[in-house]
């Protein structure tokens, strides 16, 4: 005969071996819950941006707290302006040194991404991203610093997001506004004023060549603006000009 005792035991022991179980999957559930309401999050504040301009990015923010922590005497340098109130020299510089396909591909370029996995692992670790303008975009709206697989994933999910509800002119006006162009500087007009003192509707074609070449490494660039290579690759870049298609 089982006894109450024995029977309470057996009962305790079975909630006891369900009990990891159920706890993984309870946690498997809130995380799913977790990502699927991010995505939903940008996937409205992207559809919002159709309409009203991103007031500051994810990048910003981080650089703000930095400066507010080690260097109290500086802060963001931003002025959102209009598509047309930015100069086609800088609109086509970038082009031209970023993404050279920009106005047809759907924000991917499978094969730079291919070339910078093969890169990476050659380097045993993380290096470089074959972005696109969409995909510097969606990290910098949204995502951190940080370089990894997992934020890369997350960053290409946003890039789809971006190309879905905005079209390429927008994508480039958000991007051309909200872009890193040195400690604290962001957006073409910022970066017209702090290294040319102008504005960025009359940014020359020299000009929007060096502030192109900048972009992958902007904070090094502005401590090394006479660089020999700034100098060089931005020449290049002003002969490519010419041939760099705008989105319509």
């Amino acid at each position: 005969m089982v006894t109450t005792t024995t029977r309470t035991k057996r009962a305790k022991s079975q909630r006891a071996g369900a009990s990891p179980a159920r706890w993984a999957s309870y946690a498997g559930a809130v995380f799913a819950v977790a990502w699927i309401a991010t995505q939903l999050f940008y996937f409205a504040q992207i559809a919002a941006w159709n309409y009203v301009n991103p007031p500051s990015t994810a990048f910003m923010r981080s650089d703000a707290w930095r400066l507010s922590q080690d260097r109290p005497g500086l802060s963001i340098q931003h002025t959102w302006v209009s598509y047309d109130q930015i100069s086609r020299n800088l609109k086509r510089a970038i082009i031209a040194s970023e993404d050279a396909n920009f106005a047809t591909n759907n924000g991917y370029e499978t094969d730079a991404i291919l070339q910078a996995w093969e890169k990476n692992k050659a380097r045993g670790k993380i290096v470089a991203g074959g972005s696109t303008i969409t995909q510097q975009l969606a990290r910098n709206l949204f995502l951190s610093r940080e370089k990894s697989y997992i934020r890369k994933g997350q960053e290409l999910i946003i890039t789809w997001m971006l190309e879905t509800l905005m079209d390429k002119e927008r994508i480039f006006e958000i991007y051309l506004n909200s872009v890193e162009w040195g400690n604290g500087v962001y957006g073409a007009e910022a970066a017209a004023r702090y290294y040319f003192r102008t504005s960025a509707a009359k940014l020359t074609a020299g000009q929007s060549a060096r502030l192109a070449v900048m972009l992958p490494r902007p904070k090094y660039f502005d401590e090394h603006r006479n660089s020999a290579y700034l100098t060089q690759r931005a020449r290049i870049i002003a002969r490519r000009m010419g041939a760099a298609e705008l989105p319509d």
